[in-house]
């Protein structure tokens, strides 16, 4: 699962996106350019609004900025952290672990922090096996598809429910279940049956087309459970240097990312449509709106619930640098002024 293939290929990703982009890290610090590896699924639905209805380039103008922004598409924490250590990019999309990750990892040096929430979304650990209801009912034959192994959010919130079910000592007990799939790969195969797949601890709208597209698929763990409530758990971060040397380009982004948060919410049947259209997604318009209508989905720029799991990172030892509160490892921003 962490074999050197896997990260040889991770390296020749980032190389790639370099290419792809056409720029390199020596200019990758310039007023007025901008760019944003995302991944897949609703929970990217403010960036896809953004850059839809060019949100960050119509902030640049109130700053005196032409802004030019470049997307890439990643999967995985793993890839998204490189990417963004290597220069290849400017803000960094993946979930809550890989955020700590690259804090613990970066702090004292290019002291990578939080820039802002993609929204409170509840992610589900969906099987299709009836025999397992809980986590304790997986075997050495389950296998678990998350984004990437480990480091990502899902990997992190199942270490936390598994700390909680059998101990901190314990915490790491079904890693070995676990394999790297994106996610449209992984809910097809739990769609399909048949695969080695039999679980995916994925995100909105997987989830919800492998509970409709199989008759079999259930809820194992609702990640709101894990972490007591309403959480962010996608999330957006970038180097020190970028936010220091970039101010203005900074400020329309989060400023950008705000106006996406209010259209969502307001038009959420027009927000759809630009998902399906962005990503050129096929399914169900009516099950997305229905994910993004959903009570417990809610779009906001600041991070929510995030602490309990810094936390959790930090008494098992995966992160060596102790937060004291959310504030440690996001910036400091009028727009997020009210997380946790």
């Amino acid at each position: 699962m962490h074999s050197r293939k896997g990260k040889g290929a991770a390296r020749a990703l980032v190389a790639a996106l370099s290419l792809a982009i056409g720029v390199t890290s020596a200019n990758a610090y310039a007023e007025g350019t901008l760019r944003i590896a995302e991944q897949f699924g609703v929970v990217y639905l403010l960036l896809n609004v953004a850059r839809d209805q060019k949100f960050i380039e119509q902030e640049g103008k109130k700053e005196g900025l032409d802004i030019k922004v470049d997307w890439a598409k990643l999967s995985g924490g793993s890839s998204v952290n490189d990417a963004l250590l290597s220069g290849s990019v400017d803000i960094a999309a993946a979930g809550v672990g890989p955020l700590l990750t690259i804090w613990d990892r970066t702090h004292g040096r290019q002291n990578v922090k939080g820039v802002a929430s993609l929204g409170n979304f509840p992610y589900y650990l969906v099987s299709n096996d009836p025999r397992v209801k809980t986590i304790a009912d997986f075997t050495d034959k389950d296998r678990v598809a998350v984004p990437a192994v480990g480091v990502s959010v899902q990997s992190r919130i199942l270490q936390y429910a598994a700390a909680k079910q059998w101990g901190d000592k314990e915490y790491n007990r079904l890693d070995k279940l676990t394999q790297a799939v994106p996610h449209p790969d992984a809910a097809a195969a739990l769609i399909a049956g048949g695969t080695e797949i039999n679980a995916h601890f994925g995100n909105p709208p997987f989830q919800q087309q492998e509970l409709a597209g199989n008759p079999k698929a259930h809820i194992v763990l609702n990640s709101y459970d894990v972490l007591g409530g309403p959480s962010s758990a996608t999330v957006l971060y970038a180097t020190e240097k970028f936010r220091n040397e970039n101010p203005k380009t900074y400020r329309a982004f989060v400023a950008g990312l705000a106006d996406a948060a209010r259209y969502v919410t307001q038009h959420p049947e027009q927000a759809a449509d630009i998902y399906l259209r962005v990503n050129g997604a096929k399914i169900d318009r009516d099950l997305l709106i229905k994910v993004i209508k959903d009570p417990s989905v809610q779009f906001k720029v600041a991070p929510q619930n995030t602490f309990a799991l810094a936390q959790f990172m930090h008494r098992v030892g995966v992160i060596k640098n102790e937060p004291k509160s959310w504030q440690d490892y996001f910036f400091t921003d009028p727009a997020t002024k009210d997380g946790s």
